[in-house]
């Protein structure tokens, strides 16, 4: 039961630290989107050809059209 001996207010410090470092995270991610749109405007596009792509094929090739859906869910978290 180490939370217990801990004293509220460290705890409560740490996760306000946490929160403050994911809001940073977030802004520092937002400045970036904004300084160099070029690059999620590709991003988009992408995606959109693989989606259709995975629609054009759906009917005849369903698992690939899966895949193809699962690489465009993952071209913004690289």
């Amino acid at each position: 039961m180490p939370t217990l001996r801990q004293p509220f207010h460290a705890a409560a410090s740490e996760s306000f630290a946490d929160a403050f470092k994911a809001l940073v995270d977030e802004a520092l991610m937002l400045a970036e989107a904004l300084l160099s749109p070029n690059k999620i405007i590709s991003e988009v596009e992408q995606m959109r050809s693989l989606q259709v792509a995975a629609d054009n094929i759906e009917a005849t090739d369903p698992a690939q059209a899966e895949v193809l859906r699962s690489r465009a869910s993952r071209i913004g978290l690289r």
